[in-house]
């Protein structure tokens, strides 16, 4: 288990250069954009425009904070995103184009190499001790905002924009207590099993 604080997050371009993101955390670690098995971070969204391309990647978007954003995914009919939308898969390597409703925004983005990786992006409101399962290769769990304690021997604090991963050989379930209503994603990634 380890405890991703925001303050250590790093910073880098997007891959189109019309913005900045911050990887909340990358599988294998230290992996460049063209070759991570897995990646989770946050983008400040300042205007509306082309989303990067990653070619073979699956993506998840969400929005933490901000209106909104409306986006035209080639093939699709539009879809708008606001903080309390479920998050929106779609593939990352086609045409996508987005509009802010009102402002800036920031999102959370979950992008997987296709055939290589899945994920399922959940969010979640506590106000009650919660048993998140972890039952996934890796486990993320990112407070977006309130403070969640993880009950257990050592008392650990998860604040606004820390993220908690777990691994497979961590306890199946975790619980975690909110200190008030306290906004949460879940995001299960699992390794896509070999063909034999």
């Amino acid at each position: 288990m380890r405890i991703l604080r925001a303050a250590e997050y790093r910073s880098m371009p997007w891959k189109n250069g019309g913005g900045v993101t911050t990887e909340i955390a990358v599988s294998p670690a230290g992996a460049a954009l063209d070759d991570f098995d897995w990646r989770v971070s946050m983008a400040r969204v300042e205007s509306g425009g082309p989303f990067s391309e990653f070619a073979g990647v699956d993506r998840s978007l969400a929005v933490l904070e901000g209106e909104g954003i409306i986006l035209d995914i080639a093939g699709r009919p539009a879809a708008t995103l606001t903080k309390t939308s479920a998050p929106l898969s779609f593939a990352a390597d086609v045409p996508t184009q987005a509009a802010l409703i009102a402002g800036p925004i920031t999102d959370l983005n979950v992008m997987m190499r296709r055939g290589r990786m899945t994920h399922a992006v959940e969010r979640l409101v506590i106000s009650a001790p919660t048993d998140i399962q972890s039952a996934a290769d890796a486990t993320l769990i990112l407070c977006v905002d309130g403070e969640i304690t993880l009950a257990g021997a050592a008392l650990v604090r998860i604040r606004p924009r820390d993220a908690l991963l777990l691994g497979p050989d961590d306890a199946l379930s975790q619980r975690l207590e909110p200190a008030r209503p306290t906004t949460l994603f879940v995001i299960r990634i699992d390794r896509v099993a070999a063909n034999d």
